[in-house]
């Protein structure tokens, strides 16, 4: 296996800020717009973007959330194990609202696919956008891309992107694993 760090450091909270000033560029003070972390992992990277936007705009009311897609999955009957879920928390109305949805990670589409099933169970939003941390691009199976996007990676299905979070596993990191057999 070969690791090659795409983004840590500086370089990981400089792409956090960045995605934040594009928020509010779009966003303005948030009063029309709400924020859903897709489980499990978006919701990180949506905290984070959260803690960030109240630092940037400390008088602004930012609704933030957390959704759970289980059983929105196409591939939720296929494992060998069942899928346990979640728990969404959103505890404000999205109906007519602008939706911010956030992934760490936009692979195949299928994950953002599930999440909007999941959302339509809380209202009809005025709008979805999508913010994804890392979009790796030509593995898409559905046509979905993202509104914000913090890095772009080129790779191939055999490679795997992996992010850490310091809040879950010691440091802010993304790599991309490669399998070195040919």
């Amino acid at each position: 296996m070969q690791n090659l760090t795409l983004l840590d450091g500086q370089k990981f909270q400089i792409t956090i800020q960045r995605l934040c000033h594009q928020l509010i560029e779009n966003h303005n003070d948030f009063s029309n717009s709400v924020i859903i972390g897709i489980q499990p992992r978006g919701i990180a990277l949506s905290k984070r973007i959260a803690e960030e936007l109240k630092k940037i705009m400390p008088k602004a009311e930012i609704n933030h959330g957390n959704l759970d897609i289980t059983f929105y999955r196409d591939d939720f009957r296929r494992g060998d194990s069942p899928l346990l879920p979640n728990s969404t928390q959103i505890d404000f109305i999205i109906e007519g609202k602008k939706v911010i949805l956030i992934d760490d990670v936009l692979w195949t589409g299928r994950t953002i696919r599930a999440a909007m099933d999941a959302m339509l169970a809380f209202g009809r939003p005025a709008k979805v956008e999508l913010l994804v941390l890392v979009d790796r691009r030509y593995s898409r199976q559905l046509p979905i891309e993202p509104d914000y996007i913090g890095i772009k990676v080129d790779s191939i299905s055999s490679q795997k992107v992996v992010v850490s979070w310091k809040e879950l596993d010691t440091e802010d990191k993304v790599i991309l694993i490669s399998d070195n057999k040919k």
